[in-house]
């Protein structure tokens, strides 16, 4: 273990001088970013004696060694690469310092290039959001046209606060969705193995015994024989079969028609199609709340949010709701006149755009959706349990009891 004297600043941009023992640098960097702090200089005990305001001032011009960890770009990389920046930004670093001391800290090696790509181009004139811009696989709409709203005000460390605070929030609501669809997930995929195990392997070996047995084997006996046999000869056919017909409609997916459809079959589906609503309108609700407190005027707000909405039947409704709002209506009409969006939201907007609350407002519609599906997915999860179990009782049961029917009938015939 070593000692290791460092130069640091918290989430509230607050400079840190301070001295911890690790093995290396980069398990004390770790361990200070696992505290969201913003590593700017290290020195060993041997560089330094003390951190005295003179030590300080000659590690600031050690740069932290830093090795990035992956090569892609997630959204726990980009989260962090926001929340840093306004920490720096607000703590009255410049932006071309606050980029050089981020790209060498972040995990992914994507993303350190990207970073170091626009800081060069910054160094030659161009401006954020146009650095950004030249990036778009990384950085989306919101991004760019965020930064450009923060550099245009002067209020740039507390735009991307915000947007920081919107990805975190967007992130987290994410992979609660997920983690709840897993276990449900995998419930299905153990269900299926099974009843694949049985079919090929179990009732073959029965098959074999009944031939001896000399009679007429009960119906539901010759079909389950009948399907294992289908299984067992043409399963790389099925498999094919399923992969192409797979494909096929992923292809027929990304289409704009195939899109459309889909999307009006999800919000016809019963019971689930409250559960996609809610979440076109929550994703609708955080860009709006987050576009409209940073500054961007309404109409701007709802182009950026028709680009990145990832939903092509709430993006068909946006571009007419803007074309009503540029006409001078106030928002809360076309929402209403659109039939997507419930009386709440009309409601809700309508006295924000009267009191001028219309950011918080939007906030508020976000937080009941995000409840709304979170709410959902709990309720889902625990009667999707007991029924999947019941479906594979009823199934495996039913197989049970197609095996063992001629063994009831054979021992008939013997007494």
């Amino acid at each position: 273990m070593q000692r290791f004297y460092y130069v640091a600043r918290d989430k509230s941009g607050n400079k840190i001088t301070d001295s911890e023992e690790a093995m290396d640098q980069d398990e004390l960097i770790a361990r200070l970013q696992a505290k969201n702090m913003i590593v700017l200089t290290v020195a060993t005990e041997g560089e330094s004696a003390s951190m005295s305001p003179e030590v300080s001032r000659s590690m600031s011009q050690k740069k932290v060694a830093f090795r990035p960890k992956h090569g892609r770009v997630t959204e726990d990389d980009l989260v962090m690469f926001c929340r840093q920046l306004a920490t720096l930004l607000s703590a009255g670093v410049t932006i071309l310092k606050s980029l050089d001391i981020i790209s060498r800290q972040v995990n992914s090696r994507k993303l350190q290039k990207v970073i170091l790509d626009i800081r060069k181009s910054m160094e030659t004139g161009s401006s954020l959001h146009e650095a950004m811009a030249k990036h778009r696989e990384i950085f989306s709409e919101l991004w760019i046209n965020l930064a450009e709203s923060g550099v245009a005000s002067g209020n740039l460390a507390v735009v991307l606060t915000r947007l920081a605070s919107y990805l975190e929030r967007s992130s987290e609501f994410k992979k609660k969705i997920i983690s709840g669809l897993i276990y449900p997930g995998i419930l299905m995929t153990v269900g299926i193995a099974a009843l694949l195990f049985l079919t090929i392997k179990i009732v073959p070996t029965f098959a074999e015994i009944f031939k001896s047995f000399n009679i007429k084997l009960p119906f539901l006996t010759q079909l389950l024989i009948f399907v294992s046999v289908i299984l067992r000869r043409y399963f790389l056919l099925l498999l094919i079969i399923l992969g192409v017909i797979f494909f096929a409609l992923k292809s027929y997916l990304k289409t704009k028609a195939g899109r459309r459809k889909f999307e009006a079959l999800q919000f016809k589906l019963p019971v689930f199609g409250e559960f996609f609503h809610g979440l076109v309108v929550e994703r609708f609700s955080s860009e709006m709340a987050t576009l409209v407190e940073s500054g961007v005027p309404i109409l701007y707000s709802l182009d950026i949010t028709e680009h990145s909405v990832d939903n092509l039947t709430m993006a068909d409704i946006i571009r007419q709701i803007k074309e009503d709002v540029r006409q001078g209506k106030p928002l809360s009409k076309p929402l209403e006149r659109s039939g997507f969006f419930d009386p709440m939201v009309v409601q809700m907007v309508s006295i924000g755009e009267e009191i001028g609350e219309l950011p918080q407002m939007f906030k508020r519609i976000n937080q009941f959706y995000q409840s709304y599906v979170e709410v959902f997915l709990a309720r889902f999860i625990s009667m999707f349990e007991p029924l999947i179990l019941v479906f594979m009782g009823v199934v495996i049961g039913i197989m049970v009891i197609g095996m063992f029917l001629p063994i009831f009938q054979l021992t008939q015939i013997s007494g």
